[in-house]
């Protein structure tokens, strides 16, 4: 009685599984269908059969996009586990231990304690995996993806402006010194990142739609230099609120500073990579990393 009552148990495919995963980190069914080679409807149908089996509505719809519910999380981090472990799996079957090399890019702001331990843990277990991390401007990380330089880049990105494995949005501030403010100043002064750096055009583009004359006061490539600089009093900024901190105030829609809700977080990854199979682990753990970070 009791070995029928293990055998009735409910069983999670795999690939119903993959489907709830992507749509959580899209928060998108149209999304995660073209990430997934898929349609809407086909990714739909499994989720709500996943939703069957776990006897739990899992998703949440709503106005802008999709979310877990509390049921859908708990799932999601045993789904991501599964996943991860079939990968490993399979890696071992393919005889993964012959040593192989994975170059990764990651923006600066992403370097922090955090992921920086995570990826010396992944080397730990992955002994036969020789990371070889770069840091630098999402510009140039993804040109350096384009150009095969790179396996696995992190990169800021204008939505949807390119297909990635993993998505999230990257709410974005005006923000001034909390001591120093520089709002009023005529011409505005701007704290920017280099000429190629992400926000620099979309800053200047919205400054001169409200037809203020404008300066840049300060330029830097390294994300703690523009923090410094605005928290100074140097000029103001538009950067993601997560880097946002107790030195600085948020001055959305004063002087008409419109809201900029258009960047993501996009985790890109080579599908014909030699270590592709370490690759798709390490691209799972950097992504979870990336969700603990607050938005």
């Amino acid at each position: 009685m009791q070995d029928s009552a293990k055998s009735n148990r409910t069983l999670f495919e795999l690939d119903l599984l993959r489907a709830l995963v992507m749509v959580a980190d899209c928060g998108s069914f149209t999304t995660a269908a073209t990430r997934l080679h898929s349609t809407q409807s086909t990714v739909s149908q499994k989720v709500r059969r996943l939703e069957e089996l776990a006897g739990h509505r899992l998703l949440e719809r709503g106005h802008r996009d999709v979310h877990p519910t509390d049921a859908g999380h708990t799932l999601l981090g045993y789904a991501r586990r599964m996943l991860d472990l079939n990968e490993e799996m399979a890696q071992a079957l393919a005889g993964a231990m012959v040593e192989t090399a994975v170059r990764i890019g990651v923006p600066e702001d992403f370097v922090n304690p955090q992921t920086t331990r995570m990826l010396a843990a992944f080397s730990r277990r992955h002994p036969q995996v020789k990371l070889e991390i770069s840091s630098g401007l999402s510009r140039d990380l993804a040109q350096g993806f384009d150009h095969g330089e790179l396996d696995l880049v992190l990169v800021k990105q204008r939505r949807n402006s390119r297909q990635a494995v993993h998505c999230r949005r990257e709410p974005m501030h005006w923000i001034d010194s909390l001591r120093s403010s520089c709002l009023l100043q005529d011409p505005l002064p701007l704290v920017t990142f280099p000429p190629r750096g992400l926000y620099r055009d979309e800053m200047i583009h919205a400054v001169e739609a409200l037809g203020l004359r404008w300066r840049i006061a300060f330029t830097s490539s390294s994300l703690s230099g523009i923090l410094g600089a605005v928290a100074d009093g140097i000029g103001i900024s538009l950067l993601p609120r997560r880097a946002v901190t107790r030195e600085h105030r948020i001055i959305d829609g004063e002087r008409g500073l419109p809201v900029i809700d258009n960047y993501e977080i996009g985790l890109l990854h080579r599908a014909d990579a030699d270590a592709d199979g370490a690759v798709r682990a390490l691209a799972s753990e950097l992504w979870r990393q990336v969700q603990r970070e607050p938005d």
